[in-house]
């Protein structure tokens, strides 16, 4: 861990990243990628100082009230955030002012928070979006060994669901020959289900590779799957896209299923809702 003092915490659509790397070990994940220009090993966690006083300051600028998000790039709930409570803070300025949360996290820490975000939800709208990425817990803890398992994630969405606080689910990614099966979506969808999620984001049964985040994904596939680099390489050669041979199966049951289910599916439809600003009054409904 190494500390930074930032220019700006805010992005131009209000999302915030309090950390820069992650201590959560995922295997897939794109942050490791060197398009982003993290100049420090991806473990050494950068943390921003003076990320709490921009926060206060520009929200205090801001002529509208409106969503803030955060965890796009780092995960808001990693382990370190139980030591420095950054999170936490950030919450507490923004329900001070008034504004809405959106927290996207693997962690069931999140729960640590939950009296703050029923709070800022009773005003206005915050919301917890959690990754699931595959139903076997044995393969769970290889993909994204430092993260909650799978059925802890489930659980926190659960008991967020009886707080009143409203969730949404990525499904990705869909890794080629490792999680891309019909009992897996049909396995994630149910747990959405069953957690009364308000939607499921999804970019496809696949999973993106670029340099930095595909030499790590190599590494780590010939420590626990030897062979299936080679595998990967002979199927997608340098490819950015990697799409299950078995995708359209796989769209078919994911419609399927969160049809049945009557869960969103929609990406454009749930952004939308994610980013609106709402009173309690208003309502903005995600269907």
């Amino acid at each position: 861990m190494h500390y930074t003092t930032a220019k700006t915490i805010l992005s131009a659509r209000n999302g915030m990243n309090l950390y820069r790397g992650c201590q959560h070990g995922c295997i897939y994940c794109d942050s490791r990628s060197c398009c982003y220009g993290m100049a420090h090993p991806f473990e050494d966690i950068e943390v921003k100082e003076n990320a709490l006083r921009l926060l206060e300051t520009a929200l205090q600028c801001k002529r509208q009230l409106c969503m803030i998000g955060t965890g796009s790039m780092s995960d808001p709930y990693m382990p370190l955030e139980k030591e420095l409570g950054m999170t936490r803070q950030a919450l507490e300025c923004i329900e001070k002012y008034g504004f809405g949360a959106t927290l996207h996290t693997k962690s069931d820490l999140v729960l640590r928070d939950l009296e703050l975000l029923q709070r800022i939800n009773s005003k206005t709208k915050a919301v917890v979006q959690m990754t699931l990425t595959t139903a076997d817990e044995t393969l769970c803890r290889i993909l994204e060994p430092n993260v909650a398992s799978t059925a802890r994630r489930v659980a926190a969405l659960k008991q967020l669901r009886q707080a009143g606080i409203p969730t949404v689910v990525w499904l990705c990614p869909i890794l080629p020959f490792l999680n891309d099966t019909e009992e897996n979506i049909r396995s994630i969808v149910g747990f959405c289900a069953e957690a009364g999620v308000k939607g499921i984001i999804h970019f496809g049964m696949g999973m993106t590779l670029r340099e930095g985040n595909r030499e790590y994904f190599y590494r780590q596939l010939d420590r626990h799957f030897p062979g299936m680099k080679e595998r990967y390489i002979r199927t997608y050669s340098n490819a950015y896209e990697l799409l299950s041979p078995a995708w359209r199966k796989l769209e078919q049951v994911f419609r399927e299923e969160c049809d049945r289910y009557g869960i969103c599916r929609d990406n454009d439809k749930i952004f939308g809702w994610l980013s609106a600003f709402e009173e309690k009054t208003e309502q903005i409904s995600l269907f």
